[in-house]
């Protein structure tokens, strides 16, 4: 708490100003173009490995960056929270991208390939069934790299079984049919600080890096 408070007065002192026109057109209103969900896990911090500004990213952040998939009549099965943000990044605020970014060594993951959380976590055992699908996959054998140790086997694997929850919630599914918006899988390695993307045609998770960037841009164009 006391290095927030030291952030926030050496950031008035010697940041702030740069950010004034900045922040002046924000308080008129947002407009983000991508959809970031990620896992509350204190070491994935997405504005600082993608460069991002304040504005850039609409924000869900939970224990595993899980979404609970929604039933037959298009609502959540569990948290309202997340389908609420889901809806309104994209009827309301029309980004054009959402990406579902996993991490290595995340903490949900190794809690659900352990299946022994303590009595007195409910609310994480409750919450930790929407990656059952995830575990399911994993059971198979199958992972995009087989290499890896388990939990982070099953942390990228839960990366695209999260992405396909997306598609359970009709203004999701419908603005992807439509073109007008696109689903990403990304996978952050904490230990090298490297940020991978999901390659459909390889069915591997590919480093994000300037040799490959051009590819990678006229992908999404």
């Amino acid at each position: 708490m006391k290095k927030l408070i030291r952030g926030i007065v050496e950031f008035r002192k010697n940041v702030q100003e740069g950010y004034r026109e900045r922040f002046a057109h924000l308080a008129l209103g947002q407009s983000p173009d991508t959809l970031f969900i990620a896992c509350s896990d204190s070491r994935v911090a997405p504005n600082a490995f993608a460069s991002a500004d304040p504005g850039d990213l609409f924000v869900i952040r939970n224990v595993g960056n899980l979404i609970s998939p929604a039933d037959k009549d298009g609502v959540s099965v569990s948290d309202e929270s997340e389908g609420a943000a889901i809806e309104f990044s994209v009827l309301t605020l029309g980004v054009r991208d959402i990406i579902v970014c996993g991490h290595s060594e995340c903490g949900a993951m190794q809690a659900a390939l352990k299946g022994t959380i303590p009595e007195d976590k409910p609310h994480l055992r409750a919450w930790l069934r929407h990656s059952s699908d995830a575990l399911a996959r994993y059971a198979t054998g199958t992972a995009p790299d087989p290499t890896l140790a388990p939990h982070n086997r099953l942390s990228q694997i839960n990366t695209l079984c999260q992405r396909d929850h997306l598609l359970t919630y009709p203004p999701v599914h419908d603005a992807v049919a439509a073109g007008r918006l696109r689903l990403h899988a990304w996978w952050f390695d904490i230990k090298h600080a490297d940020v991978y993307t999901y390659d459909e045609e390889t069915g591997r998770f590919v480093l994000i890096e300037e040799s490959n960037m051009e590819s990678l841009l006229k992908k999404i164009d």
